[in-house]
């Protein structure tokens, strides 16, 4: 019983030691993931912060001529 066991365990950290490039695949395949998702979020915030621009540019500019008038 106890050979089984540390057969066993044995086992288990060869396979824990020789996942390396399987780690280095998953990180790689999660920061290209993190990076895309980014680089959306960027594209759909430039729409968005013109429009906010735009609005409060034309709403200063109706204070401006309230103001001097």
């Amino acid at each position: 019983m106890q050979n089984w066991i540390e057969e066993f365990g044995s086992s288990m950290r060869a396979f824990w030691l020789e996942d390396e490039g399987q780690n280095l695949i998953e990180h790689s395949l999660l920061i290209a993931f993190v990076c895309l998702a980014a680089a959306a979020m960027f594209i759909n915030a430039g729409a968005s912060v013109r429009s906010i621009w735009t609005t409060s540019n034309s709403q200063l500019a109706v204070a401006a001529a309230a103001a001097t008038t």
